[in-house]
């Protein structure tokens, strides 16, 4: 038995022997390979901190070499435009009383340099969304000088009570009868062919504000602005009074079929549509008497103008044609829409008074 296995175990243990130098060899690459891994490591290592360093000397190099008074902008943030909250209710910008300045020497170009926020004649508040949008409609023929007056002080005071504004001047064409309402009827679907403004301020081009706490937004009912002027003392003119400068919303004039296209000449139209809110049921609001005062430009009666001898007969029937007679006939031809830095003017031919 102790020679079989002796035969036996004699191969196997060769086979063992020689196995151990396979072994002996596979370690010693195993640690070799180990070795050459941590070394490429070690010179990445090493050479990323070299680039490091030499990236920032020479940072400190180009910064030692700025000259004084050059200005080193560092990464910040990405600027978010901040989105406008609503102005208040009451401008902070409002001073009061005003003094009133007719200068003989004022240019438009001097009324352009101090008002020019106002692009292609709207503005908007910069820093706040204005609650109201308001367009300012004043008719006009051969009033330059006054136009330029009310321009003077009505843009200043309008940007101070942060609102939206777009200024429209309606020019009659030609020397027929002059006609306010109509022109005010062009006006207002002139202006609406721009922007859906909320408010519009029907304005004649004599009238100077004198208080901006006199606001010119549009309030639940029609607005009369005017309750005093300096030709009267300051006191209304008669009880119902409803010219000089009125304010409507859009759906208000709307809701009156705006003015009757039929008062040829001086009068009687603030009547008209005095009636027509009336029989809307809706109220005339006033600010107080001593906000709503206005100076009056002094001027002769133009040509074209002269009173008109049949207001009180139109008068009596207004509220038998209201339906008939306003926006819904307003009938004329625009010749120009033209985009002045403070305004925008708009020349029309409006027709004349039928025979």
């Amino acid at each position: 038995m102790s020679t079989i296995a002796m035969r036996f175990c004699t191969p196997a243990f060769k086979i063992l022997w020689k196995a151990r130098y396979v072994l002996v060899i596979f370690v010693s690459l195993s640690v070799l390979a180990w070795l050459a891994t941590f070394s490429r490591e070690e010179v990445k290592s090493l050479d990323d901190s070299s680039v490091l360093t030499q990236a920032e000397e020479s940072e400190d190099s180009q910064v030692d070499e700025l000259q004084p008074g050059t200005v080193v902008f560092t990464p910040s943030a990405p600027f978010i435009p901040k989105t406008k909250g609503p102005c208040p209710l009451e401008s902070p910008l409002l001073q009061g009383v005003l003094k009133l300045s007719f200068d003989s020497s004022l240019t438009m170009e001097d009324v352009q340099k101090e008002n020019q926020e106002v692009n292609e004649g709207v503005y908007e508040p910069a820093d706040c969304t204005a609650r109201q949008s308001v367009a300012i409609l004043i008719p006009h023929r051969k009033r330059e000088k006054h136009l330029l007056y009310l321009l003077h002080h009505l843009l200043p005071f309008l940007e101070r009570q942060q609102l939206h504004f777009g200024i429209y001047v309606i020019h009659q064409a030609g020397d027929k009868t002059f006609n306010r309402a109509k022109l005010l009827n062009v006006g207002y679907l002139e202006a609406l062919k721009d922007y859906q403004w909320d408010c519009f301020i029907f304005h004649d081009v004599d009238l100077i504000p004198e208080n901006d706490f006199n606001l010119y937004i549009c309030e639940n009912d029609p607005k009369h602005l005017v309750v005093g002027r300096n030709v009267t003392g300051y006191v209304l003119r008669y009880q119902g009074y409803f010219g000089g400068v009125t304010a409507l919303s859009r759906e208000q004039f709307l809701r009156v079929n705006g003015f009757s296209n039929e008062y040829w000449g001086w009068g009687g139209e603030d009547d008209d549509i005095r009636v027509r809110v009336t029989l809307q049921k809706m109220q005339i609001l006033r600010p107080p008497a001593d906000i709503a005062r206005y100076t009056m430009v002094f001027h002769e009666r133009d040509s074209g103008n002269e009173i008109n001898e049949n207001r009180m007969k139109l008068l009596a029937k207004a509220p038998l044609v209201w339906r008939h007679d306003g926006l819904n006939t307003c009938s004329y031809q625009t010749l120009s829409v033209e985009r002045h830095p403070l305004y925008i003017n708009v020349t029309v031919d409006i027709g004349e008074p039928q025979s």
